[in-house]
């Protein structure tokens, strides 16, 4: 197809397409995939030019052959809080959440795969989609919470949606690895295959969803995401100014510098 997502030139995504389904896959290989400004901006065009598309019927997201994403690049992340002030600052810090919303919105059924590790905020745009197809050996984690911020981009009523509130507790506080059999067995994963063929196995599960009526397919998906995420926002809208909050604490300070010197943190609740 000739059209905006294919005659762009993207800097760090790249971007094919098979009869109804389009494959968007993360490039920023130098930097592991990290989502700095740039790359979310793209992938927040991107699935906004792919929202209402009658033609599309799956989306697949892909990482690397080996590695999904590293997450929100902190250099990335310094730039948005360091804003002239705290209303552009707070302004700034709405590209993630935008990014994820983005995503969750797409009407076309959407597939993320995963090899390696998707960490942080890549873990945040996961939950934003339809299903996650993982590779053996691969794993999700929130780092937030031990590096001295809340877990924000909206994602905790998602994540809370799929593992429950005990497990959704765990993830997020104590920032563990949770493995490809963790997640599939909690709900945060729909399969596990043999490493390096998450993405063949979700080309799988494309065709068998494209070949599907796409009419009740995304009633479907709009009428269970309704149910689903009804109260999302009401539990999770104040998730940016606790971020505003939490940056600016020393306990922010103390995580990030530990985490950068490889020691274990002393917190003190300021």
């Amino acid at each position: 197809m000739s059209d905006a997502i294919h005659d762009r030139t993207w800097e760090h995504l790249r971007v094919s397409t098979s009869g109804a389904i389009v494959e968007v896959a993360l490039s920023r290989p130098d930097a592991r995939n990290a989502l700095n400004g740039v790359l979310m901006g793209e992938l927040t065009e991107i699935a906004r030019l792919l929202r209402r598309r009658t033609d599309v019927q799956v989306v697949i997201l892909s990482g690397g052959d080996h590695n999904f994403s590293a997450g929100a690049d902190l250099g990335s992340i310094q730039e948005r809080v360091t804003s002239p002030t705290v209303l552009e600052t707070r302004e700034a810090i709405m590209l993630g959440p935008d990014m994820c919303r983005a995503w969750e919105e797409i009407e076309a059924v959407t597939i993320v795969a995963v090899e390696g590790y998707c960490i942080g905020g890549a873990c945040a745009l996961a939950v934003a989609c339809d299903f996650r197809i993982m590779g053996e050996g691969s794993y999700m984690r929130l780092p937030e919470v031990p590096l001295g911020i809340n877990m924000s981009w909206n994602s905790i009523p998602r994540i809370t949606n799929l593992v429950g509130p005990s497990r959704a507790k765990r993830f997020v506080m104590m920032g563990e690895p949770a493995s490809a059999q963790t997640c599939l067995a909690w709900g945060m994963a729909d399969e596990v295959t043999p490493k390096g063929s998450a993405l063949a196995v979700s080309r799988g599960w494309a065709a068998k969803l494209a070949a599907l009526p796409p009419l009740p397919v995304r009633m479907t998906k709009e009428a269970v995401n309704a149910q689903a995420n009804a109260n999302h926002y009401a539990t999770s809208f104040m998730d940016r100014d606790q971020y505003l909050l939490t940056v600016r604490t020393q306990d922010f300070h103390e995580g990030r510098n530990a985490f950068l010197e490889k020691r274990p943190p002393t917190f003190k609740g300021d």
